[in-house]
């Protein structure tokens, strides 16, 4: 017998935190998503940013924010507020947020012969499609062109562009809170020799997701999965969440048509069964509703890094201490502090 769906409640927003301007109800009822809490969830989200903010973050506390990390730890707020505090110190250490205003990865489009990873359009509910094609994955010859390091930071970089501006582009066109990704894994082309580097870094960076980047994953297709692979499918499962596991879908070559009942034709490349040929190349358009006018809006990392600009460029120039001031300004500065009223 199924689960009874969750009692509807009146999202409560917190005024300091939560200025959204993008729909938050989700597409359907769902416990402990937004509109779909009960009170002692409700409570748990307030206790959850309190305990933060006595512990000094003051950063990414609004409330979906705060409700993904909880149903990341079933809504136990010790462990939740584990999560959030190493999540902020990976942020810290690997200086996430002064690299994402100004990040440049001049190498992408030679990275891309390697190993194909973007975001194209969206599915028939509305949610950004991710494609990662694994076959072309040379490490060696990536290497000579870029770092690990800063394959990780772009990937982290285009985790933060989904939760802004493309999912808040995403829910504004279809009217509904939209959370999640629908990710395309290609595993055509490999074969056991490769099987090894693409792992490992497939680990890799499946843990910086769900470390970091928790409930994001609508739906997995995993396509052209080699021989074999039931194997290491099993080795795989054992990193993920077991609520993410049900979330994946392994397919072999016969792909085409369960892709095509997520997935539009015109929103689909061509080479995975779709219509669509963006000229240049799907893989570097970065199409979707995020590159529309009408629901595109600068992220709020952007805005802050703009008055973070327009502030610098607008400040005095400091004084040294012991700088004596030239006469004139030395008088204008008296005159004003003799208008001024005194400090209560």
């Amino acid at each position: 017998m199924a689960a009874p769906a969750p009692a509807p409640s009146t999202l409560e927003l917190d005024p300091k935190y939560d200025n959204y301007d993008f729909p938050t109800t989700p597409p359907k009822p769902q416990n402990g998503h937004p509109g779909y809490l009960t009170a002692q969830q409700q409570a748990q989200v307030h206790q959850l940013r309190l305990l933060l903010e006595s512990e000094g973050y003051t950063e990414r506390l609004d409330t979906l924010t705060l409700l993904r990390f909880l149903r990341a730890r079933k809504f136990d707020v010790e462990l939740t507020k584990k999560m959030f505090v190493e999540c902020e110190k990976w942020r810290k250490e690997t200086k996430l947020d002064e690299e994402l205003p100004n990040w440049d990865y001049p190498e992408k489009k030679e990275v891309f012969k390697y190993y194909p990873q973007y975001y194209h359009k969206t599915d028939k509910d509305g949610r950004p499609v991710y494609i990662e094609q694994l076959g072309s994955i040379d490490l060696t010859a990536m290497y000579k062109i870029t770092t690990e390091s800063r394959m990780l930071t772009n990937l982290a970089v285009e985790y933060e562009r989904v939760s802004d501006p493309r999912l808040p582009a995403c829910s504004r066109k279809a009217g509904v809170l939209l959370e999640t990704c629908c990710t395309i894994m290609d595993f055509k082309g490999v074969g056991l020799s490769k099987a090894s580097q693409v792992f490992n870094y497939v680990k890799q960076a499946s843990g910086l997701s769900q470390n970091y980047y928790p409930e994001r994953l609508g739906h997995l297709y995993l396509i052209n999965t080699p021989w074999g692979f039931s194997t290491v499918w099993s080795v795989v499962k054992g990193w993920l969440d077991p609520v993410t596991v049900e979330k994946i879908h392994v397919l072999g070559s016969g792909y085409k048509s369960e892709l095509l009942k997520q997935i539009p034709a015109e929103n689909l490349p061509q080479q995975f069964g779709g219509t669509c040929q963006c000229e240049g190349g799907c893989e570097l358009s970065d199409m979707g509703p995020w590159r529309e006018a009408e629901w595109a809006k600068p992220a709020k990392w952007e805005k802050k890094a703009e008055k973070a600009d327009t502030t610098a460029q607008t400040a005095p120039p400091a004084v040294a201490e012991g700088t004596q001031l030239p006469i004139a300004e030395t008088a204008d500065a008296d005159k004003a502090g003799a208008a001024a009223p005194a400090a209560a």
